[in-house]
């Protein structure tokens, strides 16, 4: 079952939710922006029941979080997939810790990176406690907030990454291919994801430019069968980031990806 966090039973409380089903542009709130806030449009997309495997039921699916905070001048997203396992943990330490939390703009603007870490750290040991040994559970998750369309702070968790697109070449960020030598992180931009030998969290920071066309978000199932350079040219001309979500996903499917297949577009356009 595809999963969508906004603000049902008790789960958390989102103060200024905003959800873009089918990504495409949309006045997101009758609040006046700054005119130097850039917009952002995002597409999402999740493929069920592809993986055959009886252990597997509804709730082992991804989840797709969405969220938007606005405080004076200070605009900030919060874009997520998660896996079934991680999800809930991090979803509800970042609502209680950090979004529920009067935000300041400075808050806003300081703690991302700390929150995101620590929400991330937190629910993996968790988990770990939980099963005894990380070995026996492989989990994963990229999420990334976005502050005033300037300013990325991304997390990475397991096989799940994010690739950025500026003028059409994609660059590894975080993650999936992290290497200390700079011919392994040369190779990593350009090759396909190799499986990782654990679940290890990588946080990083990047910023948004003139040159900067898109955002791709995606579980495993993605980056399994597809190279960072390939997903990217495969979706660059498409505008709408719903559609680019849902071709990159099919994508995947029919080239018999054996994992879950999720992804999340963001768009600045």
């Amino acid at each position: 079952m595809q999963r969508l966090y906004l603000k049902t039973e008790n789960q958390f409380r989102l103060k200024q939710f905003i959800l873009g089903i089918g990504g495409r542009k949309r006045n997101h709130s009758t609040a006046k922006k700054p005119s130097w806030l850039m917009p952002i449009t995002h597409g999402f997309h999740v493929v069920e029941h592809h993986v055959i495997n009886d252990d597997f039921n509804d709730s082992d699916f991804d989840s797709v979080v969405i969220q938007r905070e606005q405080i004076d001048e200070t605009e900030l997203w919060y874009f997520g997939i998660f896996d079934a396992l991680i999800g809930d943990g991090i979803i509800k330490y970042m609502q209680s810790h950090f979004f529920d939390k009067k935000l300041t703009e400075s808050h806003m603007r300081r703690k991302t990176k700390e929150a995101l870490k620590r929400a991330y750290l937190t629910a993996k040991a968790k988990i770990r406690e939980a099963n005894k040994s990380e070995e026996t559970c492989r989990i994963g998750s990229t999420s990334v907030m976005v502050i005033n369309g300037e300013k990325l702070v991304i997390a990475n968790l397991g096989d799940y990454g994010t690739v950025l697109c500026k003028h059409g070449i994609a660059q590894q960020i975080t993650g999936m291919h992290k290497k200390s030598a700079k011919i392994n992180w040369f190779q990593g931009l350009f090759s396909g994801t190799k499986n990782s030998t654990g679940s290890e969290l990588v946080v990083g920071v990047d910023r948004i430019d003139s040159d900067t066309d898109f955002l791709i978000l995606a579980s495993n199932g993605i980056w399994e069968v597809m190279k960072n350079q390939e997903a990217v040219n495969l979706i660059r001309h498409i505008e709408d980031p719903q559609e680019a979500a849902e071709c990159l996903a099919n994508e995947a499917l029919s080239r018999m990806s054996k994992s879950n297949i999720s992804c999340l577009i963001i768009r600045f356009d």
